[in-house]
């Protein structure tokens, strides 16, 4: 069974879901980007005011995305069988092409919980989530600068357009209903590998005729993610580095929903 499992360097702040009665106080999982752990503890202890609610990291647990390979069905069958080891076992709410997300005890047999996969390295998930034009993290979505619409959450169970009052919910909900989004985050492949940090983030993307079509958000090796105009993505494109030009070719995701993106 050819199914992958990398170790992601993630933070989950507060406590897992793990009621012994129905009585018992409920405990609430965040998976978050470790960069930002302290902020996210501090923003989230503005709201808390006087309740008695305890937002602390996790230490004791790790986090583990489960890539399926090509006998996802076999998959499915070892997690019903063997889940019950796991802390957290649950498919990935953002598409089902990113497989599932692992939650265990520091120091689980992963082999024991899902027979039959192996253990892969972080690059290798970075590379199928590139490949799918999966975001992830504040490289991926920087604050202040990366809109809900144009990085896809509304295609990745991340936009509520029912919910009550959030900060941005009146440009995303008109943008949402007028249907009108002109750039979005797409992956891309380059003709050549991109070398090694040297490829600033926001890097221009260019047409043959040196129009801006877009910017590098993030990748590695021979793929990555880019926000691009979808006027210009059929077109040949190149992202500039240092003055030099590296090819690419940019498509839409298959998972996406018919009709997405046009």
């Amino acid at each position: 069974m050819d199914n992958r499992i990398q170790d992601e360097d993630q933070s989950i702040p507060q406590q897992p879901r793990l009621h012994e009665s129905p009585g018992e106080e409920p405990h609430i999982l965040l998976e978050c980007d470790g960069g930002v752990l302290d902020a996210i503890q501090k923003h989230l202890k503005l709201y808390k005011i006087r309740r008695k609610v305890n937002i602390a990291p996790c230490l004791d647990l790790s986090l583990w995305a489960v890539v399926p390979g090509e006998l996802a069905g076999d998959i499915a069958a070892s997690i019903a069988k063997c889940g019950d080891q796991a802390v957290v076992l649950t498919p990935d709410p953002r598409t089902e092409v990113m497989g599932w997300r692992l939650i265990t005890k520091k120091g689980a047999n992963l082999s024991e919980i899902i027979p039959g996969s192996h253990i892969g390295n972080i690059q290798d998930y970075h590379t199928h989530r590139y490949k799918q034009g999966i975001p992830e993290g504040v490289k991926d979505l920087p604050p202040g600068v990366a809109l809900p619409l144009e990085s896809n959450l509304a295609y990745m169970n991340g936009i509520s357009f029912t919910k009550g009052c959030y900060v941005g919910q009146e440009l995303t909900a008109r943008t949402h209903h007028v249907g009108v989004i002109r750039k979005r985050l797409l992956p891309v492949r380059f003709a050549s590998p991109l070398p090694e940090d040297n490829v600033s983030e926001g890097a221009e993307i260019l047409t043959e005729a040196g129009k801006s079509a877009g910017k590098f958000r993030a990748g590695g090796g021979e793929f990555g993610i880019a926000l691009l105009r979808l006027a210009n993505i059929n077109e040949a494109l190149y992202l500039n580095i240092a003055g030099d030009k590296v090819k690419l070719t940019a498509s839409k995701p298959e998972w996406w929903p018919k009709n997405a993106g046009k």
